[in-house]
C-alpha cells in the first residue's frame, strides 16, 4: 500500500512539474490546425526539407548521452572571464548604417532604420529550464542583464529551445517589446506567460511581415527540431531574411547544412551580412548543428558579403573545447577568403564601417 502511495505521489510531482510555465504549452485550436495544414507536416510532426536523423545510424541516444557526461574537454570553458565592451542597448543607430552587438551564444541586438531588434535572447545562467540544470553561463558573460533593455521595437524568436526561447529573459524583455516575430506555433508558449497575442506574428516558411512601414522580415526554413518537454517539432524551427531599403541580414537561428542555404540565397540573396550558429556540433549529432567549415560554405551559399560567427561564447552545450567553433571557422574562412567579422561580447560592429577581426579568444 505504501508503494501504491509513493508512485501516486510521484506521478502527481511529474505532473506538477512538467506543466509549469517554464515549459510552455503545446499549439491547439487554429494554430494547430494552421500546423497540420503545412506540407512539412507529417505523422503528426513538423519536418525538414531533408530527412534529418538526430543522430547517424547506428548511434544510440545512451551513447550520446554517456559521451556527453564522460568525454568531457578540460577546456569546454574558459579559464579566467572572457574581455568585454560595456554595451550601449538602449541608444540608437548613430547613422544609416546597420548595427549589431552581439552578447554571446546567439543573442544579439540590431538597430537599424532608427529600429531596435533583438533576437533569441538568453540572460539566465544556464540554458534549461531550471538554474540547477545544464551549462553555467561562461565567467564575463553576464555583460547586461534583461531588465536593461527599454523599448525593443522588435523581439525575434527563431524557436522554442531552451538556450533561444528563454522563460526569465522574456518576462522580463516582453512588456517592453513593440512587437515580436517568431516560428509558427511558438506564438502558444507566448500566451502562456501572459503575452499580448496583438503583439505576436508567428510566420511559416517562406511568409512574411512588413513592420514599422520599412523594415520586412520572411522566415525562411533551417534544418532543425524543437521541443521544451518530450513531444518534438510541434513548432516550427526558423531562419529570418530581414530586409530594408538599403540592406539585407541573414539571421540563421540553428541549422544544420543542407541544401536550403543555396536556394535562399538565390531567392533573397545576396545579403549584407550572415550571422550562422558556429558551436554546439559533434559527429553523434551531424545533421542539426553545423561543424565550422560547414558555415563558411552556408555563407557563400547564401551569397553573403560577410560572416558573422555565433552560437558560441556563452554556454557549453557540446564536447568541444569551448573556442574551437571560432579558430575552426578563422581557419575555414580564410582558405575560402571569406570575410568575417568577430567581435568581443558587447562590442558593436557597423556595416561599412566598423568590422573588427582580432582574434580575442586566443588572449584568454
Amino acid at each position: 500500500m505504501i508503494a501504491v502511495y509513493i508512485l501516486v505521489f510521484v506521478v502527481a510531482l511529474f505532473l506538477i512539474i512538467t506543466n509549469l510555465p517554464v515549459f510552455g504549452q503545446l499549439p491547439k485550436g487554429l494554430r494547430l490546425d494552421k500546423i497540420r495544414s503545412l506540407s512539412n507536416y507529417r505523422n503528426g510532426a513538423l519536418q525538414n526539407l531533408s530527412i534529418t536523423p538526430m543522430q547517424p545510424e547506428g548511434v544510440s541516444f545512451f551513447k550520446i548521452l554517456s559521451a556527453f557526461f564522460f568525454e568531457k574537454h578540460p577546456d569546454k570553458a574558459p579559464s579566467k572571464a572572457l574581455p568585454y565592451i560595456s554595451p550601449n542597448v538602449n541608444g540608437s543607430a548613430k547613422d544609416n548604417a546597420p548595427e549589431i552587438i552581439w552578447f554571446g551564444h546567439s543573442s544579439y541586438l540590431i538597430k537599424i532604420n532608427g529600429l531596435r531588434i533583438l533576437v533569441d535572447p538568453i540572460f539566465s545562467k544556464t540554458p534549461s529550464p531550471f538554474s540547477f540544470i545544464g551549462s553555467k553561463a561562461f565567467l564575463g558573460t553576464d555583460i547586461i542583464k534583461a531588465e536593461e533593455f527599454k523599448n525593443i521595437d522588435i523581439l525575434i524568436i527563431t524557436h522554442d529551445h531552451y538556450d533561444h526561447l528563454d522563460y526569465e529573459s522574456i518576462l522580463k524583455i516582453s512588456p517592453q517589446v513593440n512587437s515580436i516575430v517568431t516560428s509558427l506555433g511558438v506564438g502558444s508558449h507566448l500566451e502562456r506567460w501572459k503575452i499580448k497575442k496583438e503583439k505576436i506574428n508567428e510566420l511559416s516558411w517562406n511568409e512574411s511581415v512588413t513592420l514599422f512601414n520599412s523594415l520586412h522580415l520572411t522566415a525562411v526554413p533551417a534544418r532543425h527540431f524543437t521541443g521544451r518537454k518530450f513531444k518534438r517539432n510541434q513548432t516550427l524551427w526558423s531562419a529570418f531574411v530581414l530586409k530594408t531599403a538599403d540592406f539585407k541580414l541573414f539571421l540563421g537561428g540553428d541549422s544544420g547544412y543542407d541544401t536550403h542555404f543555396e536556394k535562399i540565397g538565390e531567392e533573397h540573396g545576396p545579403f549584407d551580412l550572415a550571422l550562422l550558429e558556429c558551436g554546439q556540433y559533434n559527429a553523434y549529432w551531424p545533421y542539426i548543428h553545423m561543424f565550422p567549415e560547414e558555415t563558411v560554405q552556408a555563407a557563400i551559399d547564401l551569397k553573403a558579403k560577410i560572416l558573422m560567427p555565433v552560437h558560441w561564447g556563452k554556454f557549453s552545450l557540446a564536447m568541444h573545447p569551448w573556442n574551437e567553433p571560432i579558430k575552426r571557422i578563422v581557419v575555414a574562412a580564410a582558405a575560402k577568403q571569406f570575410p568575417l567579422v568577430t567581435p568581443k561580447l558587447g562590442e558593436t560592429i557597423i556595416l561599412d564601417e566598423y568590422l573588427p577581426t582580432e582574434n580575442w579568444w586566443l588572449k584568454e
